[in-house]
């Protein structure tokens, strides 16, 4: 992985919050989405750094980040091969400084607003992890996908609850809040690079008892999904079956700094 920013500052104080981005040919719309995310960081005057990971693009990603992030808190990381949105993430949470990180999709479908909800939850629940969602009675779809994809969407929760008990009605929204410390142990373990990571993660946070709550979140559809309406969701629904039997060989044995707290 190769730090693409030129001239990079030095790292000074830790930072609040860390905002992880992961993008894959993302040129048309990163600086606009990138001038979103700085100007609400200081407007709300966060102690805040933004990291982008480029997946590997082909375009100029990397190149139109790094120039809108130049004399701003934040790097623009490069992986040399586009390997999945699962492994971007592991990438900068991996690199990540803040006590906290965002995770946020590149066409920030889920507005950055929405980050004030998400903090709200998780020191009103102590939460340890607080993730978006689309599925709440409370949440506000304002444009929504085509309807075969809601569709593939929905059908693919009901499948993932029923072969990991899990309880959340929206694994896949890309707008979480995670308690570092607490969550980097698992993302060390996590093997899945695609888009089922989701749902490794959270089932690793259930399993070994860390605190997590679902929000309800404003969402707008926003063109340009990197998902394949056919191979995609296949692949997705085998990573959920080979998270379940990595979990029953016992293997996934993440070290924490401290006794997990269960909820």
């Amino acid at each position: 992985m190769i730090d693409a920013t030129p001239a990079a500052r030095p790292r000074g104080a830790r930072p609040d919050l860390s905002v992880v981005i992961p993008a894959f040919n993302e040129q048309a719309r990163i600086e606009a989405t990138l001038g979103k995310v700085c100007a609400f960081l200081k407007q709300r005057g966060l102690d805040a750094e933004v990291l982008v990971v480029d997946d590997g693009s082909t375009d100029r990603t990397a190149e139109v980040a790094s120039r809108a992030l130049r004399g701003r808190r934040g790097r623009v990381l490069r992986n040399e091969d586009n390997r999945g949105k699962g492994y971007a993430v592991r990438c900068g949470v991996r690199e990540a400084r803040g006590r906290w990180v965002l995770m946020s999709d590149s066409d920030l479908s889920t507005p950055i607003e929405e980050y004030e909800r998400l903090a709200q939850a998780v020191r009103e629940g102590n939460l340890d992890v607080a993730i978006g969602s689309r599925a709440l009675a409370a949440s506000r779809i304002e444009v929504h996908q085509h309807p075969l994809r809601e569709w593939m969407g929905k059908t693919f929760n009901v499948l993932m609850r029923w072969l990991t008990g899990l309880p959340f009605r929206d694994t896949q929204c890309g707008f979480k809040l995670m308690d570092r410390e607490r969550t980097l142990p698992l993302f060390e373990q996590m093997v899945v690079d695609g888009f089922a990571f989701d749902v490794e993660l959270l089932f690793l946070c259930v399993r070994f008892g860390l605190r997590v709550g679902e929000v309800p979140v404003v969402w707008r559809n926003a063109p340009g999904s990197k998902v394949r309406l056919v191979s995609d969701p296949l692949a997705m629904l085998r990573d959920v079956v080979r998270v379940r039997w990595r979990w029953r060989r016992g293997a996934y044995r993440p070290q924490f700094p401290r006794e997990p707290v269960v909820g």
